[in-house]
């Protein structure tokens, strides 16, 4: 049986995490603080666990840079609970900016809202999903499609030039949502969207959130599963402009203009008024990611987490890269993901011989989503540059012996 010394899981979800940080658990699940009682059985309306909301939050602001006037709101559901709350939270906010607007005047609201339009940015599977989410709620006839990669690339492998997005005028726009990193398709931005600026703009930051520095000034959301760079499945975290909690519009309004009402748990309003405890909230959970974000604290923020989570990706391209006759990178260059690394080998059959291999070294998680196949390096930021260079000569290796065939 492996230690987990010998192990490197290069898994896209649920992934690693740092060593140090799971030994602390452990003890806190057993006897947290010498209070006799695991962390997961104290009450979650407690002093303690208020301190470790409080702790917890304190550290994602000062990581993210996150300003005043903005919320940070611990929840559950994952990413996917976050399609739905996005889409409805912003259109309350819509609605209620257009109603003070027309100094009450639902009806002037009524005919606006015709026109109105939600705008996605579709780069691959999560954003797909967050548009179809939207539609499923609200109508195909609300929602624009900006741009769908697959249609413009024949795949999820790039991002279209945003001369060529179509994109809704003015005050009909409600938001624009786009997902900064695609798991499944390896498709990141390089950075915030230069023809979004100034916009009300909600961003999926699930798979690279807290690997680079983020102007959280230009969102108005951003939200994340925790289960990739912050720590465990079972929470998500959302950063929001403090302005959307103050201008939403009455259940009656809603109903008037026969639009549906958040439920309760999708409500941002809700849960800020309860600080996140409308709720049995996994306070373990919340104590694990504050855990994680001390230590990226302590390693010199999220500068330096970049830098080295772009040294570590460069060096699996470049790895890749050195064996185009075996390795095939599937997005385009522009758009390739820090975070996960899709790639095809060639021909097809050598794709089970390297995951084989890797696995026989203890690299495990590498195979690509059951989607789209072929092999995925997920290089979050719990996987050290050591294993990373120990991967690369694994690459290297394999290369060798595979190009004298």
């Amino acid at each position: 049986m492996p230690t987990r010394e010998e192990i490197t899981y290069f898994g896209a979800g649920p992934a690693s995490l740092p060593t140090t940080v799971l030994k602390n658990a452990s003890s806190a699940i057993l006897n947290f603080q010498n209070t006799g009682l695991g962390l997961a059985e104290h009450s979650h309306r407690s002093a303690l666990s208020n301190d470790i909301l409080a702790t917890t939050e304190s550290s994602i602001r000062n990581l993210l840079s996150i300003p005043k006037d903005y919320t940070v709101l611990f929840m559950q559901g994952g990413g996917t609970t976050q399609f739905s709350a996005v889409a409805y939270n912003l259109l309350g906010y819509w609605v209620q900016g257009q109603l003070d607007k027309a100094n009450g005047d639902i009806e002037v609201v009524r005919e606006r809202l015709k026109k109105a339009r939600m705008d996605y940015v579709v780069t691959g599977g999560w954003s797909q999903k967050g548009s179809e989410e939207a539609k499923r709620l609200f109508g195909e006839e609300k929602v624009n499609v900006v741009t769908d990669s697959k249609k413009v690339f024949g795949r999820y492998s790039g991002i279209e030039e945003e001369k060529g997005w179509k994109r809704t005028e003015g005050e009909e726009r409600i938001f624009t949502y786009y997902c900064d990193n695609e798991t499944v398709d390896g498709v990141e931005f390089p950075g915030f969207p230069r023809g979004l600026e100034g916009g009300v703009v909600a961003a999926d930051m699930s798979s690279n959130i807290l690997s680079r520095r983020v102007d959280v000034s230009k969102f108005h959301i951003i939200f994340a599963g925790a289960q990739k760079n912050i720590g465990t499945t079972g929470l998500t975290i959302a950063i929001l402009k403090s302005s959307i909690l103050q201008t939403q519009p009455t259940p009656t309004t809603l109903r008037a203009l026969s639009l549906p009402i958040p439920p309760i748990m999708m409500s941002y309003p809700m849960l800020a008024k309860h600080n996140s405890l409308y709720n049995t909230l996994p306070i373990f959970d919340v104590w694990v990611a504050g855990e994680v974000m001390k230590g990226l604290v302590a390693a010199g923020g999220l500068a330096k987490q970049e830098e080295v989570a772009n040294r570590k990706a460069e060096k699996l391209y470049a790895a890749l890269g050195r064996a185009p006759g075996i390795f095939k990178v599937v997005p385009l260059e522009g758009a390739r993901s820090r975070m996960n690394i899709c790639v095809r080998a060639q021909p097809a059959e050598l794709e089970g011989v390297f995951l084989k291999g890797a696995e026989e070294r203890g690299f495990l998680g590498l195979k690509g989503h059951r989607s789209v196949g072929g092999i995925r390096i997920s290089n979050y930021n719990s996987i050290t540059e050591a294993s990373v260079d120990s991967l690369v000569q694994y690459i290297d290796e394999f290369v060798q012996k595979n190009a004298q065939i």
